[in-house]
């Protein structure tokens, strides 16, 4: 008797580009951190090469993350999602509504395009956020780097914060605008275990990696005072943290 042949899937190895793990976490920079999640979630196999600065002058839009895989580099973590959905299949997303859906991209815009603002400047700006990041960023950076590439990062992100918009107000100002997104995102969750519901999908790649990444980077800011408030956003990280980061 013989038993047919069975058809196994090789799925080819993601090569996933971005800085090394910092502040405790899989990663410092959100965007890293939320793309690394979705392939953990979605069960993609990757690998992570040797992190480096460097890469950033290899990055198809100069920014970090960003893949190979089959012979394609692509870059910008929400681009990527979508080409990793189109090429293997989306597991996490398929019992989302049309409502659910806007909802998840709504709050996806309120993460990425506003509250990453607010947090950049409480990180980069601000003194006593600045100390920290710009050891966990450069501080592995040969001399004299060291010395000239920081302040040219950081000149660039203040210029860029000043074209958003976030820039142009007061340092209350943009507390008040980031404990906002920070309220309605507790509020939201509310006693939910996942963020829209009972199944995790792929906005909680999102969620996980900005709100981890202002709850447990060590950099006291009134955002990060603010979210401590909400026990919920806790009990959150420490549940996605656990089934993915085990």
């Amino acid at each position: 008797r013989h038993c047919p042949a069975r058809h196994v899937i090789v799925l080819p190895m993601i090569k996933l580009h971005q800085f090394a793990p910092a502040f405790g976490l899989p990663n410092a920079s959100p965007f890293c951190m939320k793309l690394e999640t979705y392939l953990r979630m979605a069960g993609l196999p990757f690998e992570i090469p040797l992190a480096s600065l460097r890469a950033i002058g290899k990055a198809p839009k100069g920014k970090m993350p960003y893949i190979e895989d089959a012979g394609k580099t692509l870059a910008d973590s929400t681009l990527i999602i979508d080409y990793l959905k189109a090429s293997y299949g989306d597991p996490l997303d398929g019992w989302l509504s049309a409502e659910q859906r806007a909802v998840a991209l709504a709050f996806q815009r309120l993460l990425e395009e506003n509250l990453y603002w607010a947090v950049v400047y409480t990180r980069w700006i601000e003194p006593e956020g600045w100390a920290k990041t710009k050891v966990a960023f450069f501080g592995e950076m040969h001399v004299p780097l060291r010395w000239f590439v920081p302040p040219l990062a950081r000149r660039g992100l203040i210029k860029e914060m000043h074209g958003h918009g976030m820039g142009r107000h007061q340092a209350g100002e943009i507390h008040a605008i980031g404990q906002r997104d920070i309220t309605a995102l507790a509020n939201y969750l509310g006693d939910k275990p996942y963020f829209m519901g009972e199944q995790p999908c792929a906005l909680d790649a999102t969620v996980y990696a900005f709100v981890a990444n202002l709850l447990w980077a060590p950099v006291a800011s009134p955002l990060q005072r603010h979210a401590q408030q909400y026990p919920q956003l806790e009990a959150y990280c420490a549940r996605m943290r656990s089934r993915y980061y085990p």
